[in-house]
């Protein structure tokens, strides 16, 4: 059973690390196009809504396409007052708590709730209020995607790190990256 789980968390590492290539590429994208906006306003005089916008879509492709690539590799945030004084086991217990009691509710509540955002703006065909602006759906797609990532995310973090508890799956001493 153990094995089957493990198999289908390495899948979703698989996934996460897809999406966080495609974040890479958002950043990558985000900052050229911001840059020939700039050049293209200052030596031209010419502007468009569209292109600041299309910006700010990918910057949201980022933050939510990249979420789940930081959890899984364990660069996320987190208060560390007492967590780096315990051993490797009372972390993952701490982990597996935050995970369990926090991380999956939240953003289960957060996945579901914006996946209705998304269908009202999808549907509607909502515009940006910006002259050239720019079609509201693919940014707020970002949202529930970006949510349903991580709470798979979430859920892989959890299998490894029971494996973990017992024995199975094998990590560093701070497992931030789990040994192949």
């Amino acid at each position: 059973m153990m094995n089957n789980l493990l198999a289908l968390a390495r899948g979703m590492d698989w996934i996460s690390d897809r999406f966080g290539v495609v974040a890479k590429w958002a950043v990558l994208a985000s900052c050229l196009i911001s840059a020939g906006n700039a050049v293209i306003r200052y030596f031209f005089n010419i502007s468009s809504n569209g292109w600041l916008e299309i910006q700010w879509y990918l910057f949201a492709a980022c933050v939510m396409l990249g979420a789940a690539q930081v959890l899984r590799v364990n660069e996320h945030v987190r208060v560390d007052l007492l967590y780096g004084r315990l051993t490797s086991r009372g972390q993952v217990w701490v982990d597996l708590c935050g995970l369990v009691c926090f991380l999956l509710p939240v953003i289960g509540v957060l996945a579901w709730m914006t996946w209705d955002l998304f269908l009202g703006k999808f549907v509607s065909g909502e515009m940006s209020n910006n002259a050239g602006g720019l079609v509201r759906w693919p940014a707020v797609l970002m949202l529930p995607v970006g949510f349903a990532l991580v709470w798979l995310q979430a859920l892989a973090e959890i299998v490894k790190r029971v494996a973990w508890l017992r024995g199975e799956f094998e990590m560093d001493t701070h497992y931030e990256r789990p040994l192949q």
